[in-house]
C-alpha cells in the first residue's frame, strides 16, 4: 500500500503545483492589463470574474476578495473607489500583513486583512479553530510556508505561527 500513496501524493502535489503555475500565470497578465485609477470596476470582473467577497471600504469604495488558495499562494484584494475606478490592487498574503494579526483580534478582522484561508480545522476538545493560508516567503517553490492563526472560543487570535509547507516537505 504504501508503494502506491507514494506516487499518488507525489502526483497530488504536482498537479496542485502545476494548477498553481497556471493561476499565477493567468493573475499576472490581468494584473498587467488594470491599472489605479483607469480600469473600471467591469474591467477587474472581465479580468478576475466574480469576486469571492466584497466588503465595504472606506470613502464609499467597496474592496473584491479574489482568492487563490488551496492551489495558489496568493489572496488579491482589489480596491473600486466610489468612482467605479480601481484604485488598489494588493496580494495581501504577506509578512507585513502577517505581523498585523495580534490576540485579540476578531476572525471577522483577519479574515478581511488575509483572505479567505486554504484551510480551517476544529479542534472540539482544545475549543480552538485554526486558519491556514499557503504563502511563498521568497521567490522559488521551495519557499512556500503556511501562516496560522488559532482562534478562541469567542473567535478572537489567540496565536499565529509560520512553517514550511508541509506539502513540500512530504515530496522531499
Amino acid at each position: 500500500m504504501l508503494s502506491v500513496q507514494k506516487p499518488l501524493v507525489r502526483w497530488g502535489a504536482g498537479w496542485l503545483l502545476a494548477v498553481a503555475g497556471l493561476l499565477t500565470a493567468c493573475d499576472q497578465q490581468a494584473i498587467s492589463e488594470l491599472e489605479e485609477g483607469v480600469s473600471t470596476e467591469a474591467d477587474v470582473r472581465q479580468r478576475f470574474g466574480a469576486p469571492e467577497a466584497v466588503w465595504d471600504g472606506p470613502d464609499g469604495a467597496q474592496v473584491y476578495e479574489y482568492n487563490r488558495q488551496p492551489a495558489g499562494y496568493q489572496n488579491y484584494q482589489i480596491t473600486i473607489g466610489a468612482d467605479g475606478k480601481m484604485s488598489a490592487l494588493r496580494q495581501v498574503l504577506t509578512p507585513r500583513n502577517f505581523a498585523l494579526i495580534q490576540p485579540g483580534m476578531a476572525m471577522e478582522a483577519v479574515r478581511r486583512t488575509l483572505g479567505k484561508p486554504m484551510k480551517i480545522t476544529p479542534y472540539e476538545l482544545k475549543k480552538e479553530i485554526q486558519y491556514d493560508w499557503r504563502y511563498h516567503d521568497g521567490p522559488n517553490e521551495s519557499d512556500s510556508k503556511v501562516f496560522t492563526v488559532v482562534f478562541d472560543p469567542d473567535l478572537r487570535v489567540v496565536s499565529t505561527m509560520s512553517v514550511p509547507d508541509p506539502d513540500l516537505e512530504r515530496n522531499r
